[in-house]
């Protein structure tokens, strides 16, 4: 394997970098999403029924105890809900840029990840395309002494950089795609949990679909 990995030229050894780094992207992130609890939503309905009847300490209390992105919304859309000096508009605001520094958190390193798997393929045939420029190269120097052999043995060494930048995008496109998922289903949560505590407190949403579409443009990458 070490003796196919040299034949494949420099592009090896940068594609080796960027699988390396891609593994080390899935690898942390996939711990920071397990140790959040993203699919962890039974605080939620604990929070509402807390607040339903006018127990707001013990809401807050119970959502400090949870490390999900949304408790960490739902603790700012009590705190200032409950707070009869804020407008409807300041806390829209505050609970919005509390929910957009934790999408932020998750999506960090994401868009690392998107590029791994975009140029991979592409620094790939690159290795391919300067490896049969080579091969042509021996093949004219060899004039009217061809060797067939000379001809395949470069193609195959050629085509070695292509193979190996396709193993490293794939995967790390299948782990973009998820965790990107993951994500996704964080920022609804956030939204549709947000809303029903902000209604308790007669506010308007924090969220609404301009501000989804600004945290996926804005923070969507390192």
């Amino acid at each position: 394997m070490f003796s196919l990995f040299q034949q494949g030229g420099t592009v090896m050894y940068v594609l080796l970098l960027m699988s390396i780094l891609a593994t080390a992207i899935i690898l942390l992130k996939s711990y920071q999403f397990y140790r959040s609890g993203l699919r962890q939503t039974a605080f939620v309905d604990d929070t509402l029924s807390a607040l339903a009847r006018g127990k707001y300490e013990l809401a807050l209390k119970n959502l400090k105890q949870q490390s999900s992105p949304v408790a960490r919304v739902l603790e700012s859309a009590v705190s200032f809900g409950a707070n009869p000096v804020m407008t409807s508009r300041d806390v829209e605001a505050e609970v919005s840029r509390v929910g957009s520094a934790q999408i932020r958190n998750l999506e960090s390193w994401l868009r690392g990840l998107s590029s791994i798997a975009h140029l991979s393929p592409l620094l790939g045939l690159l290795g391919t395309v300067t490896g049969m420029i080579v091969a042509f190269m021996n093949l004219q120097e060899a004039g009217s002494q061809v060797d067939p052999t000379i001809l395949s043995g470069g193609i195959w060494e050629a085509l070695l950089t292509t193979a190996f930048g396709l193993t490293v995008a794939i995967p790390a496109m299948a782990a973009f795609y998820y965790l990107e998922g993951e994500v996704d289903h964080v920022r609804a949560a956030m939204k549709d949990a947000s809303i029903q505590v902000l209604r308790h407190f007669g506010k308007s949403p924090c969220v609404d679909n301009r501000d989804d579409e600004r945290v996926e443009d804005e923070t969507h990458g390192l």
